[in-house]
Order: structure tokens, then sequence, then C-alpha cells
């Protein structure tokens, strides 16, 4: 199925987001999701279920700073 990851489109195999993040190595712990303009809770990533076309932001925290 083709969804649109940060900007980009992308073909992908998994049918949750949190399939998706684990493809692609990403930890949940380390990210905020917003799943068709709507942020996910984190308990919500493994119930919420991908479909084609549908839009996905990976917003990942950062440290740092003086």
């Amino acid at each position: 199925m083709r969804v649109t990851i940060n900007g980009k489109s992308e073909e992908v195999s998994g049918s949750t987001v949190l399939e998706i993040l684990k493809a692609k190595d990403v930890s949940p712990q380390m990210v905020a999701v917003e799943f068709n303009s709507k942020m996910l809770e984190r308990d919500e990533l493994g119930s919420t279920v991908v479909k084609d076309g549908d839009a996905i932001e990976f917003l990942f925290y950062m440290g740092g700073g003086a």
C-alpha cells in the first residue's frame, strides 16, 4: 500500500501505525505520531489501521541546547 510519510510517498507493508514504526526501526517512545492530521496517543499506535493514501508524520524528539 502507498502512504505519505513525512511528506514523501512510500510503499509500506504494515497494517497499523505501530507495525510501520517497527518496520522503519523507529522506537515508539522516541516519536510523536500525527495520522491524517490527528495526533495519536501511544496506546493508539497498535490499533490505528493504515489504509492506502493515508498521511503519517513522525515527529522526533530532540535534546540538547545551551
